[in-house]
């Protein structure tokens, strides 16, 4: 599950929205990956089940963050 660079969202949003919606994200990596977001433009936040990455999806982009599309399993 990948997560955009926008021009809308704080690194600190982004880090909260990781945290509090991802299982065992913390707040370190989370950072790491709002960095490399701002920086490269995308991050890969989470892998796993469809299923799972499909709620996780409609959760952060609930919360404003900028989703890539989902990939077919």
């Amino acid at each position: 599950m990948v997560v955009l660079n926008d021009d809308v969202n704080t690194f600190q949003h982004v880090v909260e929205c990781l945290v509090k919606i991802l299982p065992g994200m913390g707040s370190d990596r989370a950072w790491e990956l709002a960095h490399q977001i701002d920086q490269s433009g995308s991050a890969v936040v989470w892998c796993g089940p469809q299923e799972q990455a499909e709620l996780y999806h409609q959760q952060l982009g609930g919360k404003g963050l900028t989703m890539a599309p989902l990939e077919p399993a």
